[in-house]
């Protein structure tokens, strides 16, 4: 059976994105290098009390991406593989930091091909420089008020802290 070339390949890179890290980048753009057209999807999921809207996260990783030809910026509620499915999608692209990772994302991509088995999942593992970024460990020392630069974009550290010196917004 013949492969099919790169540039028709559809990959989708899920996450919450709250906030974009350097590590997400560097893994947008491995991964844009891969396939035709990489959707990063941002997943809207109120019960993780995410810090940022759907439409703010949406909107720092166009920021982000804005020279990023094949990348297109998207979001979803619901199933993962049925949103790749519904987008045409062949791969689901994750990033794995450590071994801790793997063992969750191994799970959520068995779950993935048992429902769309037409659909890959495809892990990129993390820069080394970046193998200790977490949205989750950011946004802890933006509110205690400690230095982030160079774990994120500039842009997404001023609206941290911009977030953070109002924290009505949050």
């Amino acid at each position: 059976m013949p492969s099919a070339s790169t540039d028709s390949v559809v990959a989708i890179y899920p996450g919450s994105f709250d906030p974009l890290t350097n590590g997400h980048l560097d893994l947008i753009r491995r991964a844009r290098r891969i396939a035709g057209k990489l959707i990063v999807a941002v997943l809207n999921n109120d019960q993780k009390h995410p810090l940022f809207s759907v439409e703010e996260r949406m909107e720092m990783l166009r920021e982000a991406c804005v020279e990023m030809d094949n990348v297109e910026v998207g979001s979803f509620s619901g199933l993962l593989a049925e949103y790749a499915a519904n987008r045409g999608a062949r791969v689901i692209v994750r990033g794995i930091r450590a071994i801790s990772d793997y063992e969750y994302e191994l799970q959520m991509a068995s779950m993935n091909r048992r429902m769309r088995p037409e659909i890959e999942t495809m892990f990129l593992l993390a820069a080394e420089e970046n193998s200790f970024i977490s949205s989750r460990l950011v946004k802890e020392i933006a509110r205690l008020g400690g230095n982030i630069s160079g774990i994120v974009p500039n842009f997404v550290e001023s609206r941290l802290a911009a977030r953070f010196e109002n924290p009505s917004k949050v």
